[in-house]
């Protein structure tokens, strides 16, 4: 267990790192090109994004799924088998994809909510190839648990995009020239990030050997992962054309609808997807765990895996939500100079919480060979999404992308849940914890607005959401130790490095 913990807090700590050096890329981007700009290069991303899913998604958790299971089952033989496979298959859908769109981009301007988005995407193309096979190489190091590569590669990679990007985008002439630069930026990225994966791959002794046995179980385990995440990455290309459309017959300009899109796509949505990104690498490490003690049999330690899953996510969430809710206006102004961003925070930071869940409880049930079943729930979810994104713009502008996101991550967390009960034959129990912990934000959201309220005129923007934002967290803290939902002779019992007979925390 301490080993398990050590893992994650490395990956955690680099995750960490990774994650706020884009988060500081995205402020710089915000600054240079704008919302307009970003909304350029969101929309190119996104069908790149469509087509990236196509080619792999499935396959690097299905390859590390299966390399986990396989030595389960010490039938270690098959573990090179099914890496070449997932290589092979990989490269013979990204090659022609990429050259087919390569070629004919100019015709497909049906694909972009504006033409001027072709020419980014085109840029970004050749990484399709690069960032595939590379994504088959992250499953790898998953399914040998080596998740310190994994972690070194992911931020260097962030910082590859980082460094080209500020240094193309410097020179940028207008608001389009440096999302175009931006696109360049990501394309030496994934060039890196493939070299650096590939040469530490072959340093770990891996081999490569005659699939032709493994792609079957592959492809089949394989597809509906991929169709659930192509549907999703269909969706958001879609949303990345109609909602724009929607909120121009609305009423808004094409240079209103973008602003408003990048607002809330470029700038909110990532930062509401702050607590899932940290969540990841615990997700990361604690999914194989879950796989392997699925396929083992062990019922007890995959309850026990479950409920820490759930009750961590749940308890990480949670402590942000007021926050968000609270200080989501000064949030907007201090990192992306503008109200509207903030706004978004605001109404949508319950919604993380559900964004948070679907996440880890779709991955879990991957890992338990449970693809068809998430592919399902999320297709019904999004059939909710495009409805709100098609028929509420006339009424509620961009806030029909936020209810259709709610419906998304509502719905899947839902079924999630009653599916993992299900599938446990020892089941998990974390019903009374989320309810108390998400009941316990409400008297923490009102301190906050209380504190806001009166020190927003006499300190300024920066000074309330700094007081604020500390003493919410504190008086969050006492409420969660004085309800017992976080058991301090345990946090105790981690500072002075002593095993616990009884480990409850989460």
């Amino acid at each position: 267990m301490r080993a398990f913990y050590k893992t994650v807090a490395i990956v955690t700590v680099f995750s960490v790192c990774e994650k706020f050096l884009g988060f500081l890329y995205r402020i710089f981007l915000s600054r240079t090109i704008g919302a307009e700009g970003i909304g350029l290069y969101q929309v190119a991303l996104s069908v790149f994004a469509l087509l990236f899913t196509v080619c792999c998604s499935g396959t690097p958790i299905t390859v590390s799924r299966l390399m986990t299971k396989y030595k389960a089952q010490n039938q270690n033989a098959r573990v090179h088998k099914i890496i070449t496979a997932g290589l092979l298959l990989t490269l013979i859908i990204a090659v022609p994809v990429c050259i087919f769109f390569m070629v004919f981009a100019q015709s497909l301007g049906f694909l972009f909510a504006d033409d001027r988005c072709i020419k980014i995407f085109r840029v970004v193309m050749p990484g399709l190839i690069f960032t595939s096979v590379y994504a088959v190489l992250r499953g790898v190091f998953w399914g040998d648990k080596d998740f310190l590569p994994y972690s070194i590669i992911e931020l260097l990679e962030e910082v590859c995009m980082i460094i080209a990007g500020v240094i193309l985008i410097s020179f940028a002439s207008d608001v389009y020239d440096g999302a175009f630069r931006a696109g360049v930026a990501v394309l030496i990225s994934y060039i890196f990030s493939f070299t650096l994966a590939t040469a530490v791959f072959f340093i770990r002794k891996n081999k490569l050997k005659n699939p032709a046995s493994e792609f079957k179980p592959l492809i089949t385990s394989a597809l509906p992962i991929t169709a659930m995440r192509t549907a999703n990455s269909l969706a958001n290309s879609l949303i990345s054309i109609i909602l724009p459309l929607r909120l121009i017959s609305a009423g808004l300009t094409q240079a209103q609808a973008m602003s408003d899109f990048g607002a809330a796509i470029g700038q909110a949505m990532p930062l509401l997807f702050t607590p899932t990104s940290l969540i990841s690498s615990f997700t990361l490490v604690l999914v194989p765990e879950i796989s392997e003690n699925y396929y083992k049999s062990k019922h007890i330690d995959l309850k026990k895996d479950v409920e820490k899953a759930i009750r961590f996510t749940v308890f990480l969430t949670c402590l942000f939500i007021p926050t968000f809710t609270v200080c989501g206006s000064e949030i907007g102004i201090l990192v992306f100079g503008g109200h509207a961003c903030g706004t978004y925070l605001s109404v949508s930071a319950f919604m993380m919480l559900f964004m948070s869940l679907s996440s880890i409880t779709t991955s879990m049930l991957n890992s338990m060979g449970m693809e068809n079943k998430t592919l399902i729930y999320y297709i019904i979810s999004e059939v909710f999404m495009l409805l709100s994104v098609l028929l509420l713009p006339k009424f509620c502008g961009i806030y029909a992308l936020i209810i259709g996101y709610a419906f998304i991550y509502g719905v899947t967390t839902i079924l999630n849940l009653i599916l993992i009960n299900k599938s446990c034959a020892v089941k998990p129990k974390y019903i009374k914890f989320t309810t108390h912990a998400v009941l316990l934000c409400i008297p923490t959201i009102i301190l906050g607005l209380m504190l806001e309220k009166i020190l927003i005129s006499p300190l300024g923007i920066f000074t309330t959401f700094m007081i604020v934002t500390v003493l919410m967290f504190i008086f969050h803290a006492a409420l969660l130790l004085g309800t017992g939902l976080i058991n301090i002779n345990f946090l105790k019992s981690k500072l002075k490095r002593k095993p616990l007979k009884k480990t409850a925390v989460f």
